[in-house]
């Protein structure tokens, strides 16, 4: 079986339809079609429904997705375990995260890697989410570390879920809200605010759940927001993933009506990542692990 016609399926699932899985894949629709139809013929069994709406998978393609889910993470596994025989982890890997992650993931991996790969050379840009997914499509990064944002990923670009963090607010402990064990949005409505900037996914967040709120400061990273609000700028607006080194003078409060940020690793849909690419993955994957269980 190849493995790449079980991606082609599972965009396919994914988008709800032949045309906009092919411009995630980057290939034709006819040709992305004809891959699903020849694994649908390989295994003798229809696995999806085709209608004028778009595409949906069969009963028997439930049961099997988990198991294509496993199969391209063997493959990945396998390509991984070859590497590390070969030796062949060297040559590098660009990365972009938000500035966050780059402190709370990337720089324990980055020491991780000095120290078993000292072959392997790796550059790191911080910059939005949204500009790290652009310039994952255009092969600037090989790998992206982002907070997902609440649209689907641009075409050609695949989202993989490592964690999620919680948004709340931040304020001094003598705060009228320090008191308070959770808040809802409606709760700052009369605060002056201190938030990300435009083009972050916590700065959007605030821009569409407060759109009246007195935004004081729109910071380019959370230890700004921290300084500010201990300094009395207004109500810090953070994701828990930016707690780390909290002063004990300021108290994180969760947001109850609002969803956790999802943190995702990006990555091209149409190429298979580099053994180098591969390897600083499962590292960030691994260290997300041990930073949000804990």
């Amino acid at each position: 079986m190849r493995v790449q016609r079980t991606r082609y399926f599972l965009a396919a699932v994914d988008t709800g339809s032949f045309r906009a899985a092919a411009s995630q894949c980057e290939i034709s629709q006819p040709a992305l079609r004809e891959q699903v139809t020849l694994l649908e013929e390989e295994l003798n069994v229809v696995l999806l429904v085709r209608s004028r709406f778009g595409v949906h998978p069969t009963a028997a393609a439930e049961s099997l997705i988990p198991y294509f889910t496993r199969l391209i993470a063997a493959e990945e596994a396998v390509h991984r375990m070859a590497a590390e025989l070969s030796d062949v982890y060297r040559g590098r890997v660009t990365i972009g995260s938000i500035a966050t992650l780059a402190e709370a993931l990337l720089a324990p991996v980055t020491s991780r890697l000095l120290s078993q790969h000292p072959k392997l050379r790796f550059e790191i840009s911080e910059t939005s989410s949204t500009e790290i997914e652009t310039a994952v499509l255009a092969g600037d990064f090989d790998i992206g570390v982002i907070t997902s944002p609440r649209t689907r990923a641009i075409g050609g670009v695949t989202r993989t879920r490592i964690a999620s963090a919680s948004l709340g607010i931040l304020v001094p402990d003598h705060h009228v809200l320090a008191e308070r064990r959770t808040v809802e949005w409606q709760d700052l409505e009369m605060w002056p605010i201190v938030t990300m900037r435009p083009g972050t996914v916590v700065g959007q967040e605030v821009a569409d759940r407060l759109p009246s709120a007195e935004v004081v400061v729109r910071a380019a990273s959370g230890r700004t927001v921290k300084v500010m609000v201990q300094k009395g700028a207004g109500v810090g607006v953070l994701a828990a993933v930016d707690l780390p080194g909290l002063d004990t003078s300021l108290r994180w409060i969760p947001l109850l009506d609002t969803p956790p940020l999802e943190i995702c690793l990006v990555h091209r849909s149409d190429s298979q990542p580099s053994a180098s690419a591969l390897i600083v993955r499962r590292f960030l994957e691994e260290q997300s692990l041990a930073l949000f269980a804990s």
